[in-house]
């Protein structure tokens, strides 16, 4: 279906406990990744990019719970996040880097610039031990929104992220402390006085990219989205303007997801007119709205 509808990229977040047995985090299992192997295969088959992400790295992840060991403070816990991403590198050697590349840790927080660089150093010195040409992307600090200086002498593409401002993109999403008690979403919006629309946006979270990729990092939007209980209409209205501030910066973009809460297939929306398609129910005015991208 993704390629079918003229889309070339696809995501593929991934938790290491899947692959790891009662807490031993060293030890890896290959037979865990079978799955992992046909979606990479499929991937190649139908001409889509495969961005592999440890979602769930050992050490950190953005959800809830959170690891026992932090990445960030404990040396052991560096180590072995930094075995599991040789594993994978030396698993899909020879892929070339048109077909996949390796995205670091999901939605950096709770870490300062100069630490961060450190656990990346670390992580990408691993991938290139054993396949010395990968494409390796590092998401920005802040969740993702910060770009990061301190890794452009590592030789690694940033990835940034679209869910700005959060009260919209992430209106009663229940795992956002935010979100309560938010009035209906509007865009453009204002708050505290401040006027958040698409100039805000640009100024804010487009141009401190810009100026990362003058430097000559490779940055790309590796997650974004709308979660379902924000209004049809304004959901479509901040993809607009998101689609369109990336398309005038050259930027490639990763929505989250594709079938779910935020995406084109099954997305539980109340206020949408649903096509069927396949067995599923298709938001036919968003993937339109993506295809003219």
């Amino acid at each position: 279906m993704i390629r079918e509808w003229g889309f070339d990229f696809v995501r593929m977040p991934m938790d290491y406990r899947l692959w790891v047995r009662e807490g031993d985090r060293r030890t890896i299992f290959p037979d865990a990744f079978r799955e992992l192997d046909l979606g990479v295969e499929w991937a190649r088959k139908y001409g889509l990019h495969a961005c592999l992400n440890i979602h769930r790295a050992p050490g950190y992840c953005i959800n809830a719970p959170q690891e026992p060991k932090s990445l960030w403070t404990d040396r052991e816990t560096r180590e072995i996040c930094a075995e599991h991403w040789a594993f994978l590198a030396k698993r899909f050697k020879g892929i070339p880097d048109r077909e996949m590349s390796f995205d670091l840790l999901n939605e950096p927080d709770g870490v300062d610039n100069a630490t961060y660089a450190q656990v990346i150093r670390l992580l990408t010195e691993a991938i290139r031990s054993q396949d010395p040409g990968r494409l390796v992307i590092a998401d920005g600090t802040e969740v993702g929104n910060r770009p990061v200086p301190e890794l452009i002498p590592l030789g690694v593409a940033q990835a940034t992220r679209g869910y700005q401002p959060m009260e919209v993109s992430h209106y009663l999403a229940p795992w956002w402390k935010g979100s309560v008690g938010l009035p209906p979403p509007a865009w453009p919006m204002v708050d505290k006085g401040t006027l958040k629309d698409r100039a805000w946006m640009k100024k804010e979270f487009i141009q401190p990219w810009k100026e990362l990729e003058s430097q000559g990092v490779g940055v790309f939007v590796g997650e974004w989205g709308v979660y379902k209980n924000t209004p049809h209409a304004i959901t479509l209205a901040l993809m607009r303007d998101h689609l369109e501030l990336w398309k005038e910066a050259g930027w490639g973009w990763a929505l989250w997801n594709f079938r779910g809460d935020f995406g084109i297939l099954d997305s539980n929306r109340e206020d949408v007119a649903y096509e069927k398609y396949d067995g599923h129910l298709l938001d036919l005015k968003m993937l339109e709205l993506l295809q003219a991208f």
